[in-house]
């Protein structure tokens, strides 16, 4: 051979046990995510609820159903009184507009870095650095459980392949964000979903990493993981075709108008793939200033209103107060402590025109 590095055969090979010797402290072991469901449940009302709304956003993507599909609420919940409160002022509204749009409340609890940071309260939810992951996993599960008892769809965005299973039996829409829609591992596992998912484009504002993306989560994998009983395992799964772009905008500036959407139809025909967009009115889209969420919206909206069946939701950062605030001692409530949110009663207004204009379009 021209290596110069000879094979051995396995006769070759030590034949003695071998010790392994591990001198870092043993790890915290986390629950099985069957454990927490578990403990955790969700009663079979519930089940056929999420099962309901994850059936109504299909319907949306496919064209049966002529309604916005608006994922709404935190950029991350870290209060869950304040993240509640939201919740139950959402659940009220929903009700309201329920004819004409299909309100989707973010329950963001993991949240990607680009460099250091706060996590998400699944991975600190007492905010101090000390990172009680078994907390933040129970708190977030038990959040997420009591929005859905007020009967709203809910949403997140799935960082860590590994902390998807404590909660995928209670979403009903997921988000794979810009710096993960190009990761194999991100696409295996929405394959395995059975949920639709929305890959944002990258953050460079192009669209062919998301429409690769698609095209993989579609097929069947086989892929390393981790099983239920939170064993190794090979993950088989089936392909998930209910999957769609979500447009953030990118460091050249924003997506959302009408010739973008336009190029970017362009591109998911070329592919091959259901002409299906959501526009993400907050991050690239409104030069990351929380107030101009409405104008993106409400140009969208536009070109929906002009015809374009294409677009088929929205996505806006909110809190029952606009702006952000830092970590601290003496946090002011109802404000985001991650990206910069439009406050309650500009969302209900926002939201409230728009249903007047598709009323009585």
């Amino acid at each position: 051979m021209n290596s110069s590095v000879a094979a051995k055969n396995l006769s070759d090979l030590p034949s003695s046990p071998v010790t392994l010797i591990d001198s870092h402290p043993a790890p915290q072991r986390l629950p099985s995510t069957l454990a927490l469901k578990h403990q955790l449940p969700l009663d079979a009302s519930l089940t056929a609820q999420v099962a309901a709304h994850r059936q109504s956003v299909r319907a949306i993507l496919n064209g049966e159903d002529s309604r916005l599909l608006v994922v709404v609420g935190p950029c991350s919940i870290h209060d869950p009184e304040s993240a509640l409160e939201y919740a139950q002022r959402l659940a009220s509204l929903a009700t309201e507009v329920s004819d004409q749009m299909l309100l989707v409340m973010r329950a963001y609890v993991e949240k990607p870095r680009t460099t250091v940071g706060w996590k998400g309260l699944a991975y600190d939810p007492h905010l101090d650095g000390s990172d009680d992951m078994v907390g933040g996993l129970t708190l977030s599960r038990q959040l997420m459980r009591e929005m859905i008892q007020l009967g709203l769809p809910i949403a997140t965005e799935l960082l860590q392949p590994m902390a998807a299973g404590y909660f995928d039996d209670m979403l009903s829409w997921v988000a794979i964000g810009a710096r993960t829609t190009e990761s194999q591992i991100h696409r295996e596992m929405a394959s395995g979903l059975h949920m639709p998912v929305g890959f944002k484009n990258g953050t460079d504002g192009g669209v062919s990493v998301a429409c690769d993306a698609i095209r993989s989560a579609a097929h069947a994998h086989r892929h390393f993981g981790i099983d239920r009983h939170g064993h190794p395992a090979i993950i088989e799964t089936q392909g998930n075709r209910d999957t769609h772009i979500v447009l953030r905008g990118g460091h050249s500036g924003p997506n959302y108008d009408a010739q973008s959407v336009a190029s970017v139809n362009a591109s998911l025909d070329k592919h091959r793939i259901a002409a299906r967009i959501m526009v993400d009115c907050s991050h690239a889209n409104s030069g990351k200033d929380p107030l101009r969420q409405p104008e993106v919206f409400n140009d969208v909206l536009q070109q929906r209103l002009a015809g374009n069946r294409t677009l088929i939701g929205m996505m806006i950062e909110s809190h029952l107060f606009e702006g952000c605030q830092p970590l601290s001692d003496s946090m002011r409530y109802g404000v985001s402590v991650t990206d910069g949110c439009l406050g309650w009663d500009g969302t209900e207004r926002l939201l409230r025109d728009a249903v007047h204009k598709l009323r009585y379009r």
